[in-house]
């Protein structure tokens, strides 16, 4: 990344996954500062290459990442949301030079399932069905706990998929909900209804006291 360049105006987005264990609430040892590094790269690259879009995926604790000529928008989005079994949050960025904002379709499931580690020594096949990969997914080149480090680290597919629809669907003028879930309001409104996610009305709560 230290010596990745790349050119102007040829695409449309950039998307990264900036190193997160600096900034993990599951973090054991003292931050190696590479986080924050990887961070600044990635500013770097969207500067450089000028798309109309960037989106980065991280865990809630990241700062924030503000891009000169970029709007800014914060999601915090769990797997749980987004139709899967699983109760996994991750944290999203985004920004777009037209202003636009991302509008995100949530399908509320229970989420019973514990969130799938990098680590996770639950079966390959359970791992990958929760992420909402195939049972049988497989890289041939890696091995077996490479596999599951990779299954682990990987955005769950569902909420990857939500993910790419309001990246297409991005509006603008669009006034969204306080609590940073991704559902717009209207009038008045500050907040989204119970709908709006789990957190929701913790968030709600912290806000207005």
């Amino acid at each position: 990344m230290r010596r990745f360049t790349v050119p102007s105006g040829r695409f449309d987005g950039v998307i990264g996954g900036p190193p997160c264990q600096d900034f993990s609430k599951a973090r054991r040892d003292k931050p190696t500062g590479q986080g924050l590094e990887m961070l600044f790269h990635f500013k770097r690259i969207v500067l450089e290459a000028r798309p109309s879009w960037w989106l980065a995926e991280n865990v809630p604790g990241v700062p924030d990442m503000h891009i000169d000529g970029y709007s800014w928008q914060r999601l915090d989005l769990n797997a749980s949301d987004l139709g899967m079994s699983q109760r996994r949050l991750r944290h999203v960025q985004f920004g777009a030079i037209d202003y636009s904002q991302l509008i995100i379709d949530r399908k509320k499931t229970l989420g019973r399932n514990p969130t799938v580690l990098a680590n996770d020594s639950r079966p390959l096949s359970e791992i990958a069905a929760l992420q909402g990969l195939p049972e049988d997914f497989d890289i041939p080149a890696f091995t077996r706990s490479a596999l599951v480090r990779a299954i682990g680290n990987g955005v769950p597919y569902g909420l990857a998929r939500a993910l790419a629809q309001a990246v297409l669907n991005r509006q603008t003028g669009v006034t969204l909900c306080a609590c940073s879930c991704g559902q717009p309001v209207t009038g008045r409104q500050v907040y989204a209804g119970n709908a709006a996610g789990s957190g929701h009305l913790i968030v709600k709560a912290l806000l207005t006291r």
